[in-house]
């Protein structure tokens, strides 16, 4: 099993490129199998969440050629099958995208409840509703959600609660659905103004992708297009909190900074520089943190998948913080791998209570998923010590090269799989 070997302790310095926004990247992948036409896209991560979703897809007859690890061409001409195996879909959530792709293009699929990380309930209630209000018969059997249609018809649809996957579900049927759809209380965030782009290159009348309401004009046909993915915020989010918790000075590249305005608050909150430029960003933390309060919210709000790191950073800093959860409920499990290192909190209900420690220091943790792992691989990074991660498969789900890069800016840091391994780093490191 691999595992991270962090030697702590030091600051990262230099300049990082940021890949495709993985849960974009997801939700194009699924809308691509619209056309029979060929499809290319580049700018594609290369994470095992896309690799599995490229699985997945392949399995059901779709011609997937991969031209490079960041681009691929895709057509979805002969589909056999609009079944999805278990075995991919317990491994990825993103993967019920599908379900919105083959019933928007056939009028019928089936694919199985979706998987991926444990932070806490995610219902697919709301896809559901949408499908049935353009005209879909849904029912669960076997552990399997089954759609079928004789027609999708457009219709006026409100969304009990925000919900990016449901906005792009529900929006991928509407886009090959007869009439007009209109679909309010929309999640807003770039990924979902990405899909929803990405079809409209393909022939599709999506308007109001951004807003709280996005319009739709069905049309019957979609046809072959190029397409580049946006950055990942969350990948860049990431890497500007390492250099904020190791007091580096880090330049982002490839990043589009409107997309990282409320990131971007709370590290000027917490006492570090931050220089915006056209494609790129600066972090600079030249003095120890400041506490501040945090609360997760939808798009444009401060994202609940750049809450651990923010959390590892409040860890570290002069003073208490309150971080309140608003998305998901199980998402403070990192905490506890973080009081190994010598962090202090304290959670009640969906708020975290955390109170600042002088430095964290080096001790065996576990990733419990995605985010929460790419954030105690910061605490890594700028505790005293040697620190070991297990489970970074989480990890690998949604960070291309993690180590490679980090490494690019000076970490001690390796994938290992072996105490023999361990015990040469140990050696290399001092």
């Amino acid at each position: 099993m691999e595992q991270y070997i962090i030697k702590g302790g030091v600051p990262l310095h230099g300049e990082v490129e940021i890949g495709g926004a993985k849960n974009a990247a997801l939700g194009i992948l699924a809308a691509a199998i619209m056309t029979d036409d060929e499809v290319l896209i580049e700018n594609l991560p290369d994470v095992r969440d896309v690799n599995v979703m490229l699985e997945a897809m392949s399995q059901i007859g779709v011609k997937v050629e991969r031209l490079t690890p960041h681009s691929v061409m895709l057509c979805g001409a002969n589909i056999g099958d609009v079944n999805i195996e278990y075995e991919y879909i317990k491994k990825i959530r993103a993967s019920y995208y599908l379900l919105g792709a083959l019933l928007g293009k056939y009028k019928k699929a089936e694919v199985p409840l979706p998987g991926g990380c444990n932070i806490g309930s995610r219902p697919i209630d709301l896809h559901l509703k949408g499908f049935k209000a353009l005209g879909a018969k849904v029912s669960i059997r076997n552990g399997s959600i089954c759609a079928h249609a004789e027609h999708l018809k457009g219709c006026h649809l409100f969304l009990d609660t925000v919900s990016v996957g449901a906005t792009i579900n529900i929006m991928m049927a509407a886009a090959m659905a007869e009439g007009r759809t209109v679909i309010e209380n929309c999640a807003k965030e770039p990924h979902v103004v990405d899909v929803a782009n990405f079809l409209n290159s393909m022939g599709a009348n999506i308007k109001g992708a951004g807003t709280d309401v996005i319009r739709i004009v069905g049309v019957e046909k979609l046809h072959m297009t190029e397409y580049s993915i946006i950055p990942d915020q969350i990948e860049a989010g990431t890497f500007m909190f390492a250099a904020a918790c190791t007091g580096g000075d880090v330049l982002v590249k490839n990043v589009i900074p409107k997309h990282l305005e409320a990131t971007i608050s709370k590290l000027l909150e917490i006492g570090c520089r931050v220089e915006e430029f056209d494609t790129e960003v600066r972090v600079i933390a030249p003095k120890r943190l400041s506490c501040a309060n945090v609360k997760t919210l939808p798009y444009p709000g401060y994202p609940t998948d750049m809450q651990p790191q923010i959390g590892v950073a409040l860890s570290m800093a002069e003073g208490t913080s309150i971080v309140t959860e608003s998305i998901f409920e199980n998402r403070f499990k990192y905490l506890d791998e973080l009081a190994r290192m010598g962090a202090t909190s304290k959670v009640e209900g969906n708020t975290a209570i955390i109170t600042g420690t002088d430095k964290l220091t080096g001790a065996r943790i576990s990733a419990p998923d995605l985010r929460a792992g790419a954030a105690l691989v910061i605490a890594g990074l700028s505790a005293e010590g040697v620190t070991t991660i297990d489970d970074i498969v989480y990890i690998q789900r949604g960070y291309e090269c993690f180590d490679e890069k980090l490494r690019g800016l000076g970490a001690k840091i390796e994938c290992i799989s072996s105490q023999r391994e361990a015990r040469k780093f140990m050696l290399m490191t001092g």
